[in-house]
């Protein structure tokens, strides 16, 4: 049996095929505290502690409540932001939902709201950031296909004042369709 943190402490967690319940105190079924689990048991605890929660729960003030709600958006956007290639459409929309708790609740969220609007703020310049670092990688890749070269040798020669690209009529850059429609008079 494996046993699962959470802030009240250690659950026990069967295994796929194990019972929940049975065997000796110290065994698979036991839980914590010695006592068996059966399915009784089992509901009337966790009803208890539903209960329980419920209490603490109206106990507590709403603006801290919400803020939690806050920093669990956060801690999404930076797990979404920290995968590896980043998911940063995922990470968009839970940055854009916490922005829209923070602004929407403006001066209402208690002491957290000045920690959450900082927070809001690292969110958005890490999602730029690392969005302008993934276009940037796309450009260069993209680059390196096209021209055939490293993309280091084009920027070495935009330092230098000169293009690494000649220009065979000598007359600048080209548009697709630069010259090849007449103007309004019909003359071209």
């Amino acid at each position: 049996m494996s046993s699962l943190w959470t802030p009240d402490g250690e659950r026990p967690v069967p295994r796929p095929g194990e019972a929940a319940g049975g065997g000796d105190p110290g065994g698979p079924g036991a839980v914590a505290g010695g006592a068996e689990s059966g399915p009784d048991l089992d509901e009337e605890e966790l009803s208890e502690q539903v209960e329980a929660m419920r209490a603490e729960l109206a106990n507590s003030p709403v603006e801290v409540v919400v803020a939690n709600h806050c920093y669990g958006l956060f801690e999404l956007s930076a797990v979404y932001l920290s995968q590896q290639p980043p998911l940063l459409s995922q990470a968009r929309l839970a940055i854009d939902a916490l922005g829209a708790l923070v602004a929407g609740l403006e001066g209402r969220l208690g002491e957290a709201e000045d920690h959450l609007k900082d927070g809001l703020s690292q969110l958005r310049l890490a999602y730029v950031q690392i969005d302008g670092a993934q276009r940037a990688g796309s450009e260069a890749a993209s680059a390196v296909g096209v021209n055939g070269g490293a993309a280091g040798q084009d920027r070495q020669s935009d330092q230098s004042g000169q293009s690494g690209r000649e220009d065979p009529d000598g007359d600048g850059p080209r548009s697709g369709s630069q010259g090849a429609e007449p103007d309004a008079d019909g003359e071209g």
